[in-house]
Protein backbone atom coordinates (compact mmCIF):
# COMPACT_ATOMS: atom_id res chain seq x y z
CA UNK A 1 0.00 0.00 0.00
CA UNK A 2 0.99 3.88 -0.58
CA UNK A 3 1.42 6.14 2.35
CA UNK A 4 1.22 9.01 1.16
CA UNK A 5 -2.04 8.80 0.23
CA UNK A 6 -3.76 9.31 3.47
CA UNK A 7 -0.96 12.05 4.73
CA UNK A 8 -1.86 15.37 4.14
CA UNK A 9 1.11 17.52 2.06
CA UNK A 10 3.70 18.85 3.90
CA UNK A 11 2.83 22.66 3.57
CA UNK A 12 5.96 24.34 2.45
CA UNK A 13 7.10 27.88 3.73
CA UNK A 14 6.51 30.90 1.77
CA UNK A 15 8.50 32.59 -0.06
CA UNK A 16 10.47 35.64 1.48
CA UNK A 17 9.36 38.23 -1.23
CA UNK A 18 6.02 36.72 -0.40
CA UNK A 19 5.96 37.37 2.39
CA UNK A 20 7.20 41.22 2.34
CA UNK A 21 4.98 42.23 -0.39
CA UNK A 22 1.52 40.58 1.82
CA UNK A 23 3.16 42.42 4.91
CA UNK A 24 3.78 45.50 2.34
CA UNK A 25 0.34 46.07 1.18
CA UNK A 26 -1.29 45.19 4.39
CA UNK A 27 0.09 47.58 6.62
CA UNK A 28 0.04 50.33 3.51
CA UNK A 29 -3.24 49.28 2.33
CA UNK A 30 -4.98 49.81 5.73
CA UNK A 31 -3.06 53.38 6.40
CA UNK A 32 -4.63 54.62 3.08
CA UNK A 33 -8.18 53.17 3.46
CA UNK A 34 -8.28 54.45 6.98
CA UNK A 35 -6.82 57.90 6.01
CA UNK A 36 -8.85 58.62 2.80
CA UNK A 37 -12.12 57.70 5.07
CA UNK A 38 -11.24 60.16 7.67
CA UNK A 39 -10.37 62.85 4.76
CA UNK A 40 -13.51 61.92 2.64
CA UNK A 41 -15.36 62.06 5.56
CA UNK A 42 -14.11 65.50 6.92
CA UNK A 43 -14.67 66.88 3.28
CA UNK A 44 -18.02 65.59 2.86
CA UNK A 45 -19.19 67.13 6.39
CA UNK A 46 -17.48 70.33 5.07
CA UNK A 47 -19.54 69.97 2.01
CA UNK A 48 -22.95 68.80 3.57
CA UNK A 49 -22.74 71.87 6.24
CA UNK A 50 -21.85 74.90 3.80
CA UNK A 51 -24.23 73.60 0.73
CA UNK A 52 -26.90 72.27 1.96
CA UNK A 53 -27.77 75.54 4.25
CA UNK A 54 -31.01 77.72 3.61
CA UNK A 55 -29.85 80.90 2.43
CA UNK A 56 -30.85 83.68 5.01
CA UNK A 57 -32.08 87.09 4.34
CA UNK A 58 -28.30 88.21 5.68
CA UNK A 59 -27.02 85.80 3.78
CA UNK A 60 -28.15 84.85 -0.02
CA UNK A 61 -28.38 81.97 -1.87
CA UNK A 62 -25.11 80.71 -3.49
CA UNK A 63 -24.76 81.45 -7.24
CA UNK A 64 -24.11 79.07 -9.93
CA UNK A 65 -20.20 78.77 -9.95
CA UNK A 66 -20.40 77.62 -6.17
CA UNK A 67 -23.08 75.04 -7.61
CA UNK A 68 -20.33 74.19 -10.56
CA UNK A 69 -17.58 73.43 -7.46
CA UNK A 70 -19.78 71.64 -5.39
CA UNK A 71 -20.53 69.48 -8.14
CA UNK A 72 -16.53 68.82 -9.14
CA UNK A 73 -16.22 68.30 -4.78
CA UNK A 74 -18.88 65.26 -5.39
CA UNK A 75 -17.53 63.92 -8.20
CA UNK A 76 -14.14 64.12 -6.55
CA UNK A 77 -15.86 62.66 -3.22
CA UNK A 78 -17.26 59.18 -5.65
CA UNK A 79 -13.96 59.04 -6.67
CA UNK A 80 -12.48 58.99 -3.04
CA UNK A 81 -15.26 56.14 -2.57
CA UNK A 82 -13.50 54.19 -5.39
CA UNK A 83 -10.37 54.59 -4.04
CA UNK A 84 -10.87 53.76 -0.80
CA UNK A 85 -12.52 50.26 -2.49
CA UNK A 86 -9.18 50.20 -3.72
CA UNK A 87 -7.51 50.09 -0.94
CA UNK A 88 -9.62 47.33 0.93
CA UNK A 89 -8.53 45.22 -2.54
CA UNK A 90 -4.85 45.90 -1.27
CA UNK A 91 -5.87 44.58 2.47
CA UNK A 92 -7.75 41.10 0.64
CA UNK A 93 -4.67 40.54 -1.87
CA UNK A 94 -2.13 40.77 1.11
CA UNK A 95 -4.26 37.78 3.10
CA UNK A 96 -4.57 35.94 -0.45
CA UNK A 97 -0.73 36.24 -0.96
CA UNK A 98 -0.76 34.08 2.73
CA UNK A 99 -2.37 31.12 1.31
CA UNK A 100 -0.62 28.04 1.58
CA UNK A 101 -2.44 26.87 -1.42
CA UNK A 102 0.00 28.64 -4.82
CA UNK A 103 -2.75 28.43 -6.73
CA UNK A 104 -5.43 30.91 -4.42
CA UNK A 105 -2.16 33.22 -4.20
CA UNK A 106 -3.00 36.30 -6.89
CA UNK A 107 -0.25 37.17 -9.63
CA UNK A 108 2.44 38.97 -9.33
CA UNK A 109 0.78 41.14 -12.39
CA UNK A 110 -2.87 41.06 -10.86
CA UNK A 111 -1.62 42.68 -8.09
CA UNK A 112 0.42 45.15 -9.85
CA UNK A 113 -2.79 45.62 -12.27
CA UNK A 114 -5.21 46.11 -9.42
CA UNK A 115 -2.30 48.89 -7.83
CA UNK A 116 -2.20 50.80 -11.21
CA UNK A 117 -6.11 51.56 -11.43
CA UNK A 118 -6.30 52.13 -7.49
CA UNK A 119 -3.11 54.73 -8.69
CA UNK A 120 -5.53 55.79 -11.76
CA UNK A 121 -8.85 56.34 -9.88
CA UNK A 122 -7.11 58.68 -7.68
CA UNK A 123 -5.82 60.70 -10.30
CA UNK A 124 -8.84 61.43 -12.06
CA UNK A 125 -10.55 61.76 -8.36
CA UNK A 126 -7.42 64.54 -7.64
CA UNK A 127 -8.24 66.09 -11.09
CA UNK A 128 -11.92 66.66 -10.19
CA UNK A 129 -11.34 67.92 -6.77
CA UNK A 130 -8.49 70.47 -8.60
CA UNK A 131 -11.86 71.55 -11.03
CA UNK A 132 -13.72 72.39 -8.15
CA UNK A 133 -11.17 73.79 -5.98
CA UNK A 134 -9.91 76.21 -8.96
CA UNK A 135 -13.95 76.98 -9.67
CA UNK A 136 -14.30 77.93 -5.79
CA UNK A 137 -11.14 80.07 -5.38
CA UNK A 138 -11.69 82.16 -8.66
CA UNK A 139 -15.54 82.58 -7.66
CA UNK A 140 -14.46 83.56 -3.91
CA UNK A 141 -11.81 85.88 -5.87
CA UNK A 142 -14.47 87.85 -8.27
CA UNK A 143 -16.92 88.34 -5.21
CA UNK A 144 -14.31 89.60 -2.82
CA UNK A 145 -13.15 92.15 -5.55
CA UNK A 146 -16.72 93.11 -5.84
CA UNK A 147 -17.28 93.62 -2.22
CA UNK A 148 -14.29 96.03 -2.02
CA UNK A 149 -15.92 97.78 -4.27
CA UNK A 150 -13.51 97.88 -7.31
CA UNK A 151 -16.44 96.22 -9.35
CA UNK A 152 -20.06 96.93 -8.05
CA UNK A 153 -22.51 94.24 -7.78
CA UNK A 154 -25.72 93.27 -6.16
CA UNK A 155 -26.52 90.74 -3.61
CA UNK A 156 -24.95 87.56 -5.36
CA UNK A 157 -21.85 89.16 -5.10
CA UNK A 158 -21.09 88.45 -1.81
CA UNK A 159 -18.81 85.59 -0.36
CA UNK A 160 -21.12 82.98 1.43
CA UNK A 161 -20.17 80.02 3.70
CA UNK A 162 -21.28 77.33 0.77
CA UNK A 163 -18.16 78.96 -1.17
CA UNK A 164 -15.64 78.61 1.91
CA UNK A 165 -17.14 74.91 2.46
CA UNK A 166 -16.61 74.60 -0.91
CA UNK A 167 -13.22 75.30 -0.77
CA UNK A 168 -12.59 72.85 2.49
CA UNK A 169 -14.04 70.16 0.58
CA UNK A 170 -12.45 70.28 -2.38
CA UNK A 171 -9.05 70.83 -0.31
CA UNK A 172 -9.25 67.79 1.72
CA UNK A 173 -10.55 65.49 -1.03
CA UNK A 174 -7.51 66.43 -2.94
CA UNK A 175 -5.00 65.64 0.12
CA UNK A 176 -6.73 62.45 0.21
CA UNK A 177 -6.30 61.96 -3.53
CA UNK A 178 -2.66 62.96 -2.85
CA UNK A 179 -2.01 60.36 -0.23
CA UNK A 180 -3.98 57.36 -2.27
CA UNK A 181 -1.59 58.47 -5.50
CA UNK A 182 1.61 58.96 -2.72
CA UNK A 183 0.72 55.14 -1.48
CA UNK A 184 -0.29 53.48 -4.54
CA UNK A 185 3.35 54.74 -6.07
CA UNK A 186 5.40 52.97 -2.93
CA UNK A 187 3.41 50.37 -3.59
CA UNK A 188 3.98 49.77 -6.93
CA UNK A 189 7.51 50.57 -6.34
CA UNK A 190 7.86 48.01 -3.84
CA UNK A 191 6.20 45.56 -5.68
CA UNK A 192 8.17 45.93 -8.95
CA UNK A 193 11.24 45.11 -6.90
Amino acid sequence: MNDNIDKPEIARPLPEAVLEASSTLKWWGWRSFWAQIVLGIISLLALGTGSFRPSTPDEPAANPATGFAIFFALCGLVALGISVYFSLRYTKIAELLRSPDPARRPKRSDTLNVISWGLRVNLIGMLLSLVGTQSSVGNVLIKSVSQTGAVRGGAGCLVVAADVFSIQANTTAVTAHFLGIGISLWLLNRITK
